[in-house]
């Protein structure tokens, strides 16, 4: 017997463990899929933590989403108790007048600023000194400036995941875990999701957040415009020497260098003992279902050398531990957040390009607000799927 629900949301990392919470908040019959158990190590949603601020470099269209998202965050804290968001502060460190072309980041210290003076964003702009004075663990050269944000930071995805799942199944969501949705028929009536095991589930709409896997799942065009990218994460060793204040350091970005390449971002250590830091990797794109997980020695060595020496005081070449994440990226790193071109009633959210997840909760807010009322209170129109068209 075929189950029907009102909405189905497909893929329940970042943006679908947010709208299936926050669907379930208003009331709506719900049901997740999802082909592993979330939250889980094989997509975009883990390592522990993820930056967050409000002065989005990478374009003002961002900030509603993250400062709803910060807000949200503590709701749900006050509610369970949990630490989702650790507001320690956040820096840009770069030159003044960077103007490298950068996926997504282009101007991205000037962009910052102007992002925090028009929406009132508690900020300070730094010189090298007062960086090296206020941060030991950094050191910037003399013509490099800082963009310090205080309320900034980091969210916990593992956290943030499991705990919106949690609220969503005790306000009636139903999640079915393990099930991979080979197919979406839909028609002016409903769609109709298919599952690996043959059975069917029928919706009114469906929310696809499958990440990486969506664009083999959702077909043309969306696998023309969509690009899933590894991506490594590296934990270096502290030196015994190194500054203390790397126990509370506010996370960091840091472009630098003539190239796209030159941009590497990190956060204070977690464990007293390392320092996790990544770069970024925009080039072909890779088989989700095919991940090397693999990160050899030499990667690490060319991280460090190529970013951190110099740079970080304190961190050693020597690795602890490495992860791997999947990027899906589109041609102008922003998000694609829009409703399919020929079924209106297909969802599409996710494909966030590697800077999604501070905006998230929002995000699933605005889904459930668009799929009951027609529309999201915030305004969501340069995530259009019609600008690669």
């Amino acid at each position: 017997m075929t189950e029907t629900y009102d909405i189905v949301v497909i893929g329940l990392g970042a943006m679908g463990s947010a709208a299936l919470y926050q669907l379930a908040k208003r009331g709506v019959n719900v049901l997740g899929i999802d082909r592993f158990a979330p939250p889980h190590t094989q997509g975009s949603t883990h390592g522990e933590t993820r930056i967050t601020r409000r002065g989005i470099g990478e374009g003002e269209a961002y900030v509603p989403l993250v400062m709803r998202s910060h807000e949200i965050w503590r709701e749900l804290e006050a509610e369970t108790g949990d630490t989702l968001l650790s507001e320690v502060g956040s820096i840009i460190i770069s030159y003044h007048d960077d103007a490298v072309q950068r996926p997504g980041r282009t101007g991205f210290i000037r962009r910052s600023i102007q992002a925090a003076r028009r929406y009132g964003i508690d900020h300070e702009i730094l010189d090298a000194a007062e960086i090296r004075h206020r941060f030991p663990n950094f050191t910037p050269q003399d013509d490099e400036i800082g963009y310090y944000e205080p309320g900034g930071g980091y969210v916990s995805p593992e956290r943030c995941v499991a705990t919106q799942l949690s609220i969503a199944q005790k306000l009636g969501a139903e999640v079915r875990l393990g099930r991979v949705v080979t197919s979406i028929d839909a028609t002016a009536s409903g769609v109709t999701v298919v599952l690996d095991d043959g059975s069917m589930v029928c919706a009114g709409q469906t929310v696809v957040s499958a990440g990486p896997w969506a664009p083999n799942l959702l077909g043309a065009p969306f696998d023309k415009v969509l690009s899933p990218t590894r991506q490594v994460m590296h934990w270096f060793a502290l030196a015994e020497n190194a500054p203390a204040t790397w126990n509370h350091s506010p996370v960091f970005m840091w472009p630098h260098g003539e190239t796209q390449d030159g941009f590497f971002y990190g956060f204070p250590s977690q464990d007293g003992l390392s320092v996790k830091t990544a770069d970024e990797f925009y080039g072909a794109a890779s088989d989700p279902n095919a991940i090397d997980r693999n990160v050899p020695e030499s990667d690490s060595q060319r991280m460090h050398a190529a970013h951190l020496a110099g740079r970080l005081a304190g961190v050693t070449p020597r690795v602890t531990k490495t992860a791997t994440c999947i990027y899906t990226v589109t041609p102008d790193s922003a998000f694609l957040i829009d409703r399919h071109p020929e079924h209106a009633n297909i969802l599409v959210a996710s494909p966030c390009s590697g800077h999604g997840f501070k905006h998230s909760a929002a995000i699933g807010e605005s889904l459930a607000q668009w799929a009951i009322d027609g529309q999201p209170r915030i305004d969501l129109s340069v995530f259009a799927l019609s600008r690669f068209l």
